[in-house]
C-alpha cells in the first residue's frame, strides 16, 4: 500500500542527496511529433538539480552522495529514469511502486559528466520527458584502488584464467560487488563466465568450460573515479587482450603410468611416465601450465627433504614444464627410464624420457592443461599453488563471486609458495 509523504518529511528524506526535482504540472503542454506519444514535449513547469548547497555556474555534485529523482506533484508520476556518464557507464537505480521517487543504487563516478533522462506521465496519462546534465567533482579520498590484469598479451592455452590484482584490500561484500561489477571480461566467441575472489586483493575469472581454441579474450575496468568505500576510489587499469591457441590437454594416469596428449580432441601422443611414489604422490586434478624452463637444478632441500637422507637429491633437469609453484613439473628424467610405464618412483613430478620431455616441452604453452588421475595424492588446491581454478565445479566457482555468490575466497598462501621449491 502506497501513501504520500508530507512535504517536510520528504525534504528530510532527501537531505544529503543529489536531488533532481521534476514538477509534473497537470496543465503542462504535451505536444508530440508524428503522433508518437513517446516524443511528447517534456514538462518544463519546474526542473532543477539541487546539490548539497546552492547551485550555479561551476558548481559540481558530490559523487559521494546518491542521486534521487522526485515527482513533487501528486497528479503525476515517473515512469523511467536512465543515467549515464560521458564514458557510457550507466548508473543503476530503483523506482518506487507509486512512481514518485527514483534513487541510484550504484555509485557515481568522480570528475564525470552525467546525462539524466526522465520519462513522466501526468494525471491524464500524457507522457513527458526531461533531459538534464550535471557534473561531479573530484574525489578527496586518500586511497586509490588500481587494478592490474594478467596474463600479459599473447597466445595461451584454453585453461588460462584472467587475474585481477588490486592495489588495496577489499573486504566488505558491498564494496567487492562495486569492484567486481566494474571488471568487464568479454570473449569472442562469447562464453558464460564469472569472477571469483581468491582473497581480499586478487580475483580470478574463468568461463564455465574451457575457452574455445582460437578465442579472443579482453578484460577492462570501468572503476576509475567510482567510489568504492570510505576514502577509497577506483583508479586506472590497463586493458588486457590475449588469444587462445589449440586445445591441448595432457592426461596422466598415475595407475597406468602413461600420459596421453590430446590436441583439439584428438590423441597425438601416448607417453610412458613415472609419477610420485608413496609419500610423495603426485597431486590429482587439473593444473595449468605456468611456464617452461629448459634447465632447472632440482634439490631435495627445497621441498623439505633433509640432505644426506635416503630421499635427498641434487639433479640437473632438462625440458621442465612447471605446473605448480611448489615445484611440480613435467620433465626429462633419464635416470628413471627403466620405471617409466611400469612404476611410480618420483618425488611428485611427472618424469619421462629426454626425447619425450623435449617433445612435450615444444608442444605445450602457458595456459595448456595437465590433468592427473588415479594418483593416491590429494587434489590440486584451487588457489595458492598455481592455477587449480578448474578443480572447482561451476556452482562453487560462482559462490566466490560478490555478485552471484557473495562468499569470500579462502586463504591465499601464494606468496609463500612462490619461493619456488622443486621436486623430481
Amino acid at each position: 500500500m502506497s501513501h504520500t509523504v508530507p512535504l517536510p518529511a520528504r525534504r528530510r528524506l532527501l537531505a544529503g542527496c543529489i536531488v533532481l526535482v521534476i514538477a509534473l504540472g497537470a496543465g503542462a503542454a504535451g505536444c508530440g511529433g508524428d503522433g508518437d506519444p513517446l516524443a511528447a514535449a517534456p514538462y518544463d513547469a519546474a526542473g532543477q538539480i539541487s546539490f548539497d548547497g546552492p547551485t550555479g555556474a561551476g558548481k559540481k555534485a558530490d559523487p559521494d552522495k546518491p542521486l534521487e529523482v522526485v515527482a513533487e506533484d501528486s497528479d503525476g508520476r515517473i515512469t523511467d529514469v536512465t543515467v549515464h556518464d560521458a564514458a557510457g557507464r550507466y548508473v543503476a537505480g530503483e523506482l518506487s511502486a507509486d512512481g514518485t521517487r527514483w534513487h541510484s543504487t550504484s555509485p557515481l563516478a568522480a570528475d564525470a559528466r552525467y546525462t539524466v533522462r526522465v520519462s513522466t506521465e501526468n494525471g491524464d496519462g500524457a507522457p513527458g520527458r526531461k533531459v538534464l546534465t550535471f557534473e561531479t567533482g573530484k574525489p578527496v579520498a586518500k586511497k586509490r584502488l588500481d587494478v592490474v590484469f594478467a596474463p600479459k598479451p599473447g597466445t595461451y592455452g584454453v585453461g588460462q584464467p584472467v587475474t585481477a590484482e588490486l592495489s588495496e584490500p577489499v573486504r566488505d561484500p558491498a564494496q567487492r560487488a562495486v569492484v567486481e561489477r566494474a571488471l568487464k571480461v568479454r570473449s569472442t566467441p562469447a562464453m558464460e563466465g564469472s569472477w571469483h575472489w581468491v582473497d581480499d586483493k586478487e580475483l580470478h575469472y574463468r568461463p564455465r568450460e574451457y575457452w574455445p581454441a582460437g578465442a579472443t579474450v579482453e578484460a577492462r575496468s570501468t572503476l576509475e573515479g567510482i567510489k568504492i568505500g570510505d576514502r577509497m576510489w577506483g583508479g586506472r587499469a590497463e586493458p588486457l587482450k590475449f588469444t587462445t591457441g589449440d586445445r591441448v590437454i595432457a592426461v596422466t594416469d598415475a595407475a597406468a603410468h602413461t600420459m596421453t596428449v590430446y590436441r583439439n580432441g584428438e590423441e597425438i601422443r601416448q607417453i610412458p611416465v613415472t609419477t610420485g611414489k608413496p609419500g610423495f604422490d603426485t597431486r590429482n586434478g587439473v593444473k595449468v601450465v605456468l611456464g617452461k624452463e629448459r634447465f632447472v637444478r632440482m634439490r631435495s632441500s627445497t621441498v623439505g627433504i633433509a640432505e644426506g637422507s635416503a630421499d635427498s637429491y641434487d639433479l640437473p633437469v632438462h625440458f621442465a614444464t612447471r605446473v605448480t609453484w611448489s615445484g611440480e613439473y613435467v620433465h626429462a628424467a633419464p635416470w628413471s627410464v627403466g620405471s617409466q610405464g611400469s612404476a611410480n618412483v618420483s618425488h611428485g613430478c611427472v618424469g619421462m624420457s629426454t626425447e619425450n620431455a623435449e617433445w612435450f616441452f615444444g608442444t605445450v604453452r602457458e595456459g595448456d592443461l595437465v590433468e592427473v588421475v588415479n594418483s593416491q595424492g590429494e587434489t590440486m588446491a584451487p588457489f595458492g599453488n598455481g592455477f587449480g581454478d578448474w578443480n572447482l565445479d561451476w556452482e562453487k566457482w560462482r559462490a566466490g563471486s560478490a555478485l552471484t555468490g557473495g562468499k569470500p575466497g579462502g586463504p591465499h598462501p601464494q606468496d609463500a609458495a612462490r619461493l619456488r621449491p622443486t621436486a623430481v
